[in-house]
């Protein structure tokens, strides 16, 4: 059996001769939480439309399930739960009242409401929120019921966008927790502009820019991105570049501030060991060594840049 539970075919989406999104194209499986991520302008906004079936491709296809979203949209969109940026709520309802619509709007059959219910509570930690007023309810709880009718009918895909704007600290890390346990059972994708986000809650990260994908990769490939080729090393009595550049494996050596460079090496040939040996064999008192990582912003920045030039060629 299939766990692809998203597969988007060259998706292409044109306004006034312009394409917004250009032959994007991914799969995701069941059980992977997954990042899509862009600058404003970018096509993201219409890419997610597209995947929720609120506009149709220019060109391309969107299967949820193996269902074909033109085909046969109203079942494809069953098995889709949707949390916009702003929730949908009813604030002048109860949790259980609002969650009671929520689960009949989504075909949820009379007998199964209470119990789909008090599972979306449970698994959302509004278990003691049922009757209250939704509009006396922190942001951080609402966002939660956000989440809880996205998920009221047990969908196979859970689409949330900008699930944390707006939070405090501690909202935020319960948010974040929240989508790594839904991300066990559903499959997730979650449109978020925070980079740090991203790589403590995804397992895939896509990049968006243009209306092109510039980055589409595990989140893996993404941290070994941001460590590059690149160490930071601090000594005492540094030595002149050229003494640097004589070890094996090192192709730059840059003044980061006093005592502390950045060495640049080639790929595979990580000089560390070397470096090391070298410090204590000529007394350049070392008392820093690691690996010098390029924040997501910059990888983000360098990504959308190159393909911004790529463009312009």
């Amino acid at each position: 059996m299939s766990t692809v539970t998203v597969e988007a075919s060259h998706l292409t989406r044109i306004y006034g001769g312009r394409e917004a999104v250009s032959d994007v194209s991914f799969n995701l499986n069941k059980g992977e939480v997954l990042g899509f991520l862009g600058p404003n302008g970018a096509g993201k906004s219409t890419t997610m439309k597209m995947i929720t079936g609120n506009l149709a491709p220019s060109a391309g296809s969107i299967k949820i399930c193996g269902i074909d979203m033109i085909e046969n949209p109203k079942e494809a969109k069953a098995l889709i739960g949707y949390l916009p940026e702003t929730p949908p709520l009813y604030r002048e309802l109860t949790v259980d009242e609002y969650l009671a619509v929520a689960a009949r709007l989504h075909g949820v059959k009379g007998a199964q409401v209470k119990k789909s219910i008090e599972r979306a509570k449970e698994r959302c930690g509004l278990t003691e929120m049922s009757k209250r007023l939704i509009e006396n309810l922190s942001k951080g709880y609402q966002q939660r019921v956000g989440i809880a009718q996205a998920i009221i009918h047990n969908p196979m895909v859970v689409i949330l966008d900008e699930p944390t704007v707006g939070l405090d600290p501690i909202q935020i890390r319960d948010i974040r927790a929240l989508i790594k346990e839904l991300g066990g059972e559903h499959s997730v994708i979650l449109s978020t502009h925070i980079l740090p986000e991203v790589e403590m809650v995804c397992d895939h990260v896509q990049i968006i820019h243009l209306g092109k994908l510039v980055f589409s990769g595990g989140i893996d490939v993404l941290k070994q991105q941001r460590r590059g080729n690149r160490l930071l090393v601090g000594l005492n009595n540094p030595p002149a570049a050229e003494a640097l550049l004589a070890i094996e494996g090192v192709a730059a050596v840059e003044q980061v501030s006093p005592g502390l460079l950045r060495v640049r090496y080639n790929e595979g040939q990580s000089p560390a060991e070397a470096l090391v040996h070298a410090a204590v064999s000529n007394g350049w008192g070392l008392h820093q060594i690691n690996h010098d990582q390029t924040s997501l912003e910059d990888v983000f920045v360098q990504l959308t840049y190159q393909e911004a030039a790529e463009q312009a060629s």
